[in-house]
Formats: structure tokens, sequence, C-alpha cells
């Protein structure tokens, strides 16, 4: 598998959003600093049609990190991209990982 470089690891913010563009994609990034994970999901947002979710708040519910969209409110897992609240809806997820200081993305 090769991976992409798309931002420094310094670059990220615990709890908070960063969108990068990997193969003509928005991504949006995130860094739970609790539990010292990564995520990568599309920053398109199925239900408000816009690319923002990267500027959603991040949030748990039991074991579930999750990301609620700026624009609906939305919930939707960030390990697996599923709706909470719509099961019709979902994000795409990305492979994520951190090598020598630089996030990278599965390509």
């Amino acid at each position: 598998m090769s991976w992409n470089s798309v931002c420094k690891k310094d670059d990220l913010i615990s709890g908070t959003g960063l969108c990068a563009l990997h193969n003509g994609e928005q991504v949006a990034i995130f860094y739970s600093g609790r539990t010292e994970e990564l995520f990568a999901v599309s920053n398109f947002d199925p239900k408000g049609e816009a690319n923002v979710m990267s500027r959603g708040m991040i949030g748990s519910a039991g074991e579930v990190i999750f990301v609620a969209s700026p624009l609906y409110k939305e919930r939707y897992n960030l390990a697996t991209g599923e709706c909470l609240d719509n099961e019709a809806l979902s994000l795409k997820t990305f492979g994520i990982r951190i090598e020598g200081g630089e996030v990278q993305l599965a390509a």
C-alpha cells in the first residue's frame, strides 16, 4: 500500500478538524487528544451538500468518537463514517497514519 503525506503532525490540534486535499478530494482530518487516535473522513456533508465536515465538533457517545456536522448537526462515527442519526447517510473514510512527523493518507 502506498501513502501520501498531506500535512505535518504539528499542524494537528486536538479536538479540531483540518481539511487536506488528497487525490483531488477534500478530506477532513481529526486528532482525538483523548484517545491519541487519528481519523480521516470525507469533508463533504451528504445532507448539507457542502465541504464543511472539518469544521464540525468532535464528541463521543459511549465508546464511539464522532464528528457533528456544522450544518444540520448529524453525528458521524469517525472510525466507520456511519451516521448515528440517519442510517441513510455516511461519510467515506480513509486510512491514516503518522510516519516521520508527517500525516499520511492511504493512496
